[in-house]
């Protein structure tokens, strides 16, 4: 089993993605733009990870 598992995946060369991590349920952005990339994690209004059940 994968521990992560992408969700939502838009964008070709300006790619944006989400993906949950299935062991703990936080939800994490991927962005890349040519060479750079970022992956973090995703927060409500409140600053909090957002979790899925």
């Amino acid at each position: 089993m994968e521990r992560f598992k992408k969700v939502y995946s838009q964008g070709v060369m300006d790619v944006m993605e989400i993906w949950v991590d299935t062991e703990t349920g936080v939800n994490y952005v991927f962005h890349r733009n040519g060479n750079a990339a970022g992956f973090t994690s995703l927060l409500d209004k409140d600053g909090k990870p957002i979790v899925t059940p």
